[in-house]
């Protein structure tokens, strides 16, 4: 998988990109969990996401936010990385200047920064969040939400609570104009471990429904 380097706000970011199938792919971001817990792109989460938006002909870009693996800058508290997610952006659309949809997917902490980069990018046509920490992090931001997205979780998250993603998805529910997606693993632990599989096939079948319309 090709190695890139782009500048963010903090210096050098690193990341992995693989271009798209067709003259004009979709395009998809996807956002490594908390960096002080040991969070980087090559989470098993990230990477099986990654792999599965590219099997479905996405360009799609995984990065390191500041002071992870290669990439410069120091640890901001979420504030600089939003900035380096939105320079990571920047990126993915100057390769692919044509992408008719932009999808950004988060894991833990990623899901609160890919949620926020979300509602300043208006271009952003659908998320995954995964394992959305609701109960560490203000999601009232949200409001409204501007996409239609899936919220995923497992039943047996012991970092956030069931009852935290509920709120937050009945929050968002009730927005005109979008669609929002709760979905739980059985069994899945916060970090899916051992459940990738079957964490990708609730991924793979509700993009399969927005690719075919049943979703908007």
């Amino acid at each position: 998988m090709p190695e890139v380097i782009f500048t963010g706000p903090a210096g050098r970011l690193e990341g992995r990109y693989q271009p798209g199938k067709g003259k004009n792919p979709p395009i998809a971001l996807i956002l490594h969990p908390h960096s002080r817990y040991g969070g980087t792109m090559n989470n098993k989460v990230i990477y099986d996401i990654f792999y599965g938006f590219h099997a479905r002909g996405y360009s799609v870009l995984r990065f390191n936010f500041r002071s992870v693996g290669r990439s410069q800058g120091t640890f901001d508290q979420g504030v600089g990385e939003l900035s380096d997610a939105a320079a990571a952006l920047d990126w993915l659309q100057l390769m692919n200047p044509n992408a008719p949809n932009c999808w950004i997917s988060g894991f833990s902490f990623g899901a609160w920064i890919s949620m926020q980069l979300l509602m300043r990018r208006p271009e952003i046509t659908g998320f995954l969040s995964i394992s959305p920490p609701a109960n560490m992090y203000d999601f009232s931001f949200l409001a409204p939400c501007p996409s239609s997205g899936l919220l995923l979780h497992g039943t047996d998250d012991q970092v956030v609570p069931n009852e935290d993603v509920d709120k937050l998805a009945e929050k968002l529910k009730t927005q005109k104009g979008i669609t929002i997606t709760q979905e739980r693993v059985p069994g899945a632990n916060h970090f899916f471990e051992g459940m990738e599989d079957v964490m990708l096939e609730h991924i793979n079948a509700y993009l399969d429904k927005r690719d075919s319309g049943e979703i908007t």
